[in-house]
């Protein structure tokens, strides 16, 4: 885990740099009177005389001291921050109500300003002015992170920078796996194409939808055909639908051209905005539909999830599923640690302590219902 200030870094190379020129011109053997002069600005008009600048007193500067900023304090807290419990310590701090809401409060947000997406036309593709696709703040090594650029890029035929721009953030799953999820806002009117595109671009096999329609007022419009609809050069049909008291799901194709693929479509509408659901086990159904589907998948991109924003629900979401698998695994689970790990990803990611304290909840359900060995 690389915990150092990139910026800072950068700055105390170039420091050391300067020292080492310095270094090198200050110590000339015997310095004439005339070359001395030379220091001395010509203000005459039309004066071909350079300017010769004194490097004599750069061997003095002392080295400059790495200065931390906000962000990497953020960034630093996020990386490093862990909470592991083991089955029965969970279910004594899933208790611990007031304890939990002041872990949660520590952990920053991590949101990006619009001041550090300078795209054209960026705003009318955002749901929320405040709700936007974090980028990736780490070392592109090949074997910590490849790709240090966390924001979806749409790719297809983009002329326009504006034209790459969508509202959504790729999510590394258990065990570091890298873009194993795609969090992404509730598509609008204007980026239902966008959306689509993205999945036939990241060969999703999997779209989770945790928002219905309309709650208050509109939550995520209706990017789906009833049977089949078009949406920009995608064809999008409806084979299967089979329902349940607590989600939908679709089996969906997406052709474009000549070439058609099959993507699986859940709709979980029963978690209110910015609330928790009166039950866990809804949420563990979903999780154990989810894992089914994704072993009959045939495409091994990643799974998009969306609510509205993309970041409550839809971190809870994910959230839960890496807990599930950490306490399957491992017989423990560090779910601080693992909203951390989102929220470098996606900014905001678990939206409220409620949402937090059902997260631990959920999971200490989860593992009352796992073998006593507990994956050992």
């Amino acid at each position: 885990m690389v915990q150092a200030c990139l910026v800072c870094s950068r700055v105390h190379n170039s420091s050391l740099s300067a020292q080492a020129a310095g270094a090198d011109m200050d110590k000339p053997d015997k310095p004439s009177p005339s070359a001395r002069k030379h220091v001395h600005l010509q203000e005459r008009r039309g004066s071909n005389v350079s300017l010769v600048l004194d490097m004599s007193s750069l061997g003095s500067v002392e080295p400059i001291q790495p200065i931390c900023t906000p962000r990497d304090i953020t960034l630093k807290f996020l990386r490093t921050s862990s909470h592991v419990l083991r089955r029965e310590e969970l279910q004594q701090h899933a208790q611990s109500l007031t304890q939990l809401q002041e872990e949660f409060l520590k952990i920053p947000p991590n949101f990006v300003s619009p001041e550090e997406l300078e795209i054209p036309g960026r705003a009318s593709k955002d749901r929320y002015k405040t709700i936007l696709p974090s980028m990736c703040h780490c070392i592109p090594l090949p074997h910590i992170c490849p790709d240090p650029e966390s924001r979806v890029c749409l790719r297809r035929a983009r002329s326009q920078e504006e034209d790459s721009y969508i509202n959504a953030n790729y999510i590394t799953g258990y065990a570091g796996r890298l873009r194993e999820y795609i969090a992404t806002q509730g598509p609008m009117l204007n980026t239902v194409t966008d959306f689509w595109e993205m999945v036939w671009q990241e060969e999703v096999p999997l779209i989770v939808m945790i928002t219905k329609l309309q709650e208050r007022k509109e939550k995520c419009v209706h990017y789906w055909p009833e049977k089949e609809g078009t949406y920009g050069p995608f064809t999008v049909r409806v084979q299967g639908l089979s329902e349940c008291v607590e989600y939908v799901v679709r089996d969906l194709s997406i052709q474009l051209e000549g070439e058609c693929r099959q993507v699986k479509h859940i709709l979980f509408p029963s978690w209110p905005d910015q609330q928790t659901p009166e039950s866990a086990k809804p949420l563990l159904h979903l999780v154990s539909k989810v894992e089914e589907a994704l072993q009959a998948a045939a495409s091994p991109g990643p799974t998009v999830v969306h609510c509205s924003a993309g970041i409550g629900r839809t971190g809870c979401f994910i959230a839960t599923r890496i807990g599930c698998q950490q306490l399957k695994d491992k017989g423990e689970v560090d779910i601080l640690g693992i909203v951390c790990r989102l929220r470098i990803d996606r900014g905001g990611m678990i939206q409220t302590s409620e949402q937090y304290q059902f997260l631990h909840h959920t999971l200490a359900l989860y593992a009352s219902q796992l073998p006593e060995a507990g994956g050992h």
